[in-house]
């Protein structure tokens, strides 16, 4: 067994990319990340791949395990279909020895032994973040009722979207029970510069946030879903969502992919709704002393 790791993306995605492909809807994080590094078109923040650790565990010539970091994200795993390997876990968990891994995210399995053995090795312990499942959707069912229209967000929306953005970090990202003000409006503008993500309007109102991560060869996420309390119940979500995979699909792609938290049922049965079927289930798990 050999622990690889890499000094460049292009070399990474060589190795890897085609894999990954295999299960593209479970893979978005990665193959997203990937990308977005090969790419080199943005390099801003966590994004540039000079601070990346990319890794693989193979076996005569043949990779088992792929495993990137995006700090300060989590590390994230796919093992080659879906294959359970303790002896490249091992490998690849020997190579880490030196590195500070604050959490893991891959299908809940993959997730679990490697927690499970990380944390012994580094005396540590883990917990659950985010309990989550994977949907794609191939075609919208059909009669699902819409109401509003939708728009990109827009320079005009700085009053509210970096509120609504702390507010979807509080309550899904990382799991946080409160709310910070922001004190900046840096991440807004970036979602506006990316004209990725769009509101939700009623009679000119924004009541819902959602939109477009990570487009890959025929799939693309759809991710930042967010109402805020006054207008939830009445569908919005469900109207945005709908929305926006139509508009994929239209525009070529084939699937489109999203994470619910398994916590909030209501999601989950809204999406299934819609047309949107589970692929695995993924969990979130963070370390610590």
């Amino acid at each position: 067994m050999q622990y690889k790791k890499y000094s460049y993306v292009q070399d990474f995605y060589d190795d890897v990319y085609e894999l990954l492909l295999k299960d593209e809807a479970q893979n978005l994080i990665i193959l997203g990340n990937i990308l977005i590094g090969y790419m080199e078109v943005d390099k801003t923040g966590w994004r540039d791949p000079a601070n990346w650790l990319m890794a693989t565990a193979s076996e005569n010539g043949k990779i088992l395990l792929t495993a990137l970091m995006t700090p300060p994200h989590n590390l994230t795993l796919y093992s080659t279909d879906n294959k359970m390997r303790p002896e490249a876990l091992d490998c690849l968990i020997s190579g880490l020895a030196q590195e500070n891994i604050p959490g893991v995210i891959s299908e809940k399995n993959l997730a679990l032994a490697f927690a499970e053995k990380y944390s012994a090795s580094k005396q540590l312990s883990y917990s659950m973040q985010m309990n989550q499942r994977i949907y794609e959707l191939t075609d919208l069912e059909q009669n699902i009722k819409t109401d509003g229209t939708i728009r990109l967000v827009n320079t005009n929306d700085m009053h509210f979207l970096p509120y609504w953005l702390e507010a979807f970090k509080a309550a899904d990202i990382y799991g946080r029970t409160d709310m910070n003000i922001p004190q900046s409006s840096q991440e807004a503008q970036y979602l506006i510069n990316s004209n990725k993500t769009y509101v939700l309007e009623i009679n000119g109102i924004p009541v819902s946030m959602a939109g477009f991560s990570r487009p890959l060869v025929t799939a693309i996420g759809i991710a930042l879903v967010y109402t805020p309390p006054y207008f939830r119940r009445n569908g919005y979500a469900t109207s945005l969502v709908t929305q926006l995979s139509q508009t994929a699909l239209y525009n070529g792609y084939k699937k489109c992919v999203l994470y619910t938290d398994l916590s909030n049922p209501t999601s989950n049965n809204i999406y299934q709704k819609i047309g949107y079927k589970p692929v695995c289930d993924s969990h979130m798990l963070k370390f610590s002393e």
